[in-house]
C-alpha cells in the first residue's frame, strides 16, 4: 500500500496559530501531534503533543519530576495558561528540524523508516508523486501504519 492510499485528512496549524488553540485542537481530537504548514499547505514542521507539554511544565519540574507532586489540581489547571500568549512558531523555535514528509508513492516500510528516523508519530504525505516539497494531501499516523503492518 502506498502513502497516498494511507493518507487521511488531518488538522493543521500554521506558525502563527495561537499555541493554546493548537493545544485545544490536539486535545479535542485526541491527536499525537499536529502538522505545521505554510501558506501553500506545505509542511514546515511537526508539533508533537510532548512538545506542547514541555512548554507548559516549568523547567525546574522537568529537571526534577519529583517536584510535580507540589502542584495541586488547581495549579495544574492553570499550567496551560502559559500558552495563551505564545504562537506555534514560539514552541518550535528551539527545535527546527525538517518535517517528516514522504511522497505519495512511498511504501509502508518507507513511511515507517521516516517515522523511526525522525521520532515522529506523524508523517505528511506530499500530493506530488516522487517529491516531498509539494502541498500536503494528508497524513499517516503511527497508529494507522501499525494497523497496516501488524499481522491480521
Amino acid at each position: 500500500m502506498r502513502a497516498r492510499q494511507l493518507a487521511v485528512e488531518f488538522p493543521t496549524v500554521t506558525p502563527e496559530t495561537n499555541a493554546l488553540e493548537a493545544a485545544r485542537l490536539l486535545a479535542e481530537h485526541s491527536l499525537p501531534g499536529l502538522i505545521v504548514v505554510d501558506g501553500s499547505d506545505r509542511p514546515v514542521a511537526v508539533l508533537p503533543g510532548s512538545r506542547l507539554l514541555r512548554s507548559i511544565i516549568p523547567r525546574y519540574v522537568q529537571d526534577d519530576p519529583a517536584l510535580a507532586r507540589v502542584y495541586d489540581e488547581g495549579h495544574a489547571d492553570r499550567l496551560c495558561a502559559r500558552l495563551a500568549d505564545r504562537r506555534v512558531a514560539d514552541l518550535l523555535a528551539e527545535d527546527r528540524t525538517p518535517p517528516p514528509v514522504v511522497d505519495g508513492d512511498a511504501t509502508a516500510v518507507e513511511i515507517a523508516s521516516v517515522m523511526a528516523a525522525t521520532r515522529s508519530p506523524l508523517v505528511a504525505v506530499s500530493g506530488d508523486p516522487r517529491r516531498t516539497d509539494g502541498p500536503m494531501v494528508g497524513v499517516v499516523t503511527v497508529a494507522q501504519l501499525l494497523t497496516r503492518l501488524l499481522p491480521g
